[in-house]
C-alpha cells in the first residue's frame, strides 16, 4: 500500500485544487502534510526537504526565467495601449467587403495578440469585448462568432513567443537532462526555449491557416460593403500602419532568437522595450497606464513564481515517496510500449486541462512524466509542441474549457452557452487533426529546429 502514496498524493492535490484553494499553497500544503504523515509512519525521510533551499536558489539563479516578467510586460503593454483594437478595426475595414472577411480578421489579429501575450484568458476576453458585438452585427451566427473567438484565444499556447512556451521549454530542458542522466549519459545534450519556439512555428502557422480556411469555406455571414467609405488605398495604408509595428516587434523578438543574436531572455527584453516604445508613439504611455501595466505584470509574475515554489516542494516530496520509480514501472508495464505511454500521458494532460491551468500542468505534471517519456526515445521539441496543442484543445473543449468560461463572462445574454459549445466543435476537430498530423509526421515540429541549429 505504501508504494501507492505518490498516486494518492497526486489525487489529493487535484481534489484540493478543485475545491478552489490557491494553487501554490495547495501544492506545497498537500506535500508538507503528506511528508509529515510519512515521517510519522516511517515511509518518508525528511532529508528530502533539505533540498528546498537549493531548489529556490536555483529558481532565483535561472536566467532563463527572467524572460517571464519581460514577456508578460510586453503582452500587457500591447493590450493596454489599445494596439489590438486598432489592428482589428483596420483589418475588418480592409476585408469587410469579402465574405468571412471579419472572421479572417479576428483570426489574424487574435494570432498576433496571442503571440504577444501568450495568456489564454487575456486574449479571449480582449477579443470577446472587441469583436463579438461587431461579428453579431455583421451577420455571423452566435455559434460562428463565439467559436472563432474562443479558438483564436487559445493560440497563445502554441504561437511563439508566448509565456506558455517559455515555461514549458524550461521544464522540458531540465527533464531532458534528467532523462539522459538516468540513462547513464553524463554529457547530456540540451534543449532550449529557442528550440521549442522554432519547433512551434510551423504547427502554429498551420493552425492559423486551418482556422482561416474554415472561416472562408463554412462561415456564412451576409456579405456587406465596408462601413468606411474612404478610398481603398487609404484603408490599405491605415491597415499597414497598424499591422506593421506589432509584426516587426514579433519578428524582432523571434528573429533575434533564431539568428543566435540574443538568448530568449535578451529577446524578451527587446520585446518589452519595443512594446513600451510603441505605446509611447501611440500616445498611450501615461503615468496611470504605466502604473497599471507594472501592477498587472507584477501580479502575473508573482503568481507564476509562487506556483513554481509550490511545485518544487511537491516534486521533492513526490520523489521522496518513490513517485518517479512508480511512474517508470507503470509505463514500462504498459502494453504497446512508447505509443501507449504517450497516448496515456496526452489523455491525462487533456483531462487535467479541465481543472488546472497550463502553469500548474507545466510545473507539476510535466516534470513527473517527461523524463520517463524522453528516456523512452521521444524528441523533446516534438513532445513540447504536442503538449502545448493538447492543452490548447483541452482549454477549448466543453463543458469545462477555460476559454469558454472566459468568453461566457464577456458575452451578451443573447448568446446561449449551447451556441458556444456548437461553435467551438469544428475548431476542436481541427486541433485534433493537427495532433494526428504531428504524430504521423513529427518532422512538422522537428525539421525547422534541426535545419536552423545544425
Amino acid at each position: 500500500m505504501a508504494e501507492y502514496i505518490p498516486f494518492l498524493m497526486f489525487v489529493c492535490v487535484c481534489l484540493v485544487l478543485m475545491a478552489g484553494y490557491p494553487v501554490a499553497f495547495s501544492l506545497a500544503g498537500t506535500a508538507l502534510l503528506f511528508a509529515l504523515a510519512g515521517t510519522l509512519s516511517g515511509h518518508f525521510d525528511m532529508a528530502f526537504l533539505q533540498a528546498v533551499p537549493n531548489r529556490l536558489f536555483g529558481t532565483m539563479d535561472n536566467t532563463t526565467l527572467i524572460a517571464v516578467p519581460l514577456f508578460v510586460l510586453m503582452g500587457v503593454m500591447l493590450e493596454k495601449s489599445r494596439l489590438s483594437e486598432d489592428l482589428l478595426e483596420s483589418m475588418a475595414d480592409l476585408l469587410g467587403g469579402f465574405r468571412s472577411g471579419l472572421g479572417i480578421s479576428v483570426v489574424v489579429v487574435g494570432a498576433l495578440l496571442a503571440a504577444s501575450t501568450g495568456i489564454v484568458g487575456a486574449t479571449v476576453v480582449t477579443m470577446g469585448l472587441m469583436s463579438l458585438p461587431t461579428m453579431l452585427k455583421r451577420g455571423y451566427s452566435p455559434a460562428q462568432a463565439t467559436g472563432v473567438i474562443a479558438a483564436t484565444g487559445t493560440l497563445g499556447q502554441i504561437i511563439p513567443p508566448s509565456i506558455a512556451l517559455v515555461l514549458l521549454g524550461d521544464t522540458l530542458s531540465s527533464a531532458y537532462q534528467q532523462a539522459q542522466l538516468n540513462m547513464g549519459i553524463f554529457t547530456p545534450k540540451t534543449v532550449s526555449i529557442g528550440d521549442l519556439f522554432v519547433g512551434a512555428i510551423i504547427p502554429g502557422f498551420m493552425l492559423v491557416l486551418m482556422y482561416c480556411l474554415y472561416m472562408i469555406l463554412f462561415a456564412r455571414p451576409a456579405p456587406q460593403a465596408p462601413q468606411n467609405v474612404e478610398a481603398a488605398d487609404n484603408r490599405l495604408s491605415r491597415a499597414m500602419r497598424n499591422l506593421l509595428p506589432p509584426i516587426i516587434l514579433i519578428i524582432a523578438v523571434l528573429g533575434s532568437i533564431l539568428s543566435g543574436a540574443a538568448t530568449p531572455t535578451e529577446a524578451a527584453g527587446v520585446g518589452a522595450f519595443g512594446a513600451t516604445v510603441l505605446a509611447a508613439l501611440k500616445g498611450q504611455l501615461t503615468i496611470s497606464r504605466l502604473r497599471e501595466v507594472v501592477q498587472s505584470t507584477t501580479e502575473v509574475t508573482s503568481m507564476v513564481f509562487l506556483i513554481l515554489i509550490g511545485a518544487a516542494v511537491f516534486s521533492l516530496v513526490f520523489r521522496g515517496f518513490g513517485g518517479e520509480e512508480l511512474v517508470e514501472q507503470f509505463f514500462a508495464g504498459l502494453p504497446g510500449g512508447i505509443v501507449a505511454a504517450t497516448l496515456l500521458v496526452m489523455l491525462v494532460i487533456f483531462l487535467l486541462g479541465f481543472i488546472l491551468d497550463f502553469i500548474e500542468i507545466t510545473f507539476v505534471v510535466v516534470p513527473i512524466v517527461a523524463p520517463v517519456l524522453l528516456a523512452m526515445g521521444l524528441d523533446p521539441v516534438w513532445l513540447g509542441v504536442m503538449i502545448a496543442i493538447n492543452l490548447q484543445t483541452s482549454f477549448l473543449t466543453p463543458p469545462f474549457g477555460f476559454a469558454l468560461f472566459y468568453l461566457r463572462g464577456v458575452a451578451p445574454d443573447t448568446v446561449e452557452t449551447s451556441d458556444m459549445y456548437y461553435g467551438v466543435a469544428p475548431f476542436i476537430f481541427l486541433q485534433v487533426l493537427l495532433l494526428l498530423m504531428l504524430s504521423q509526421w513529427p518532422q512538422l515540429a522537428t525539421w525547422l529546429p534541426s535545419l536552423i541549429y545544425n
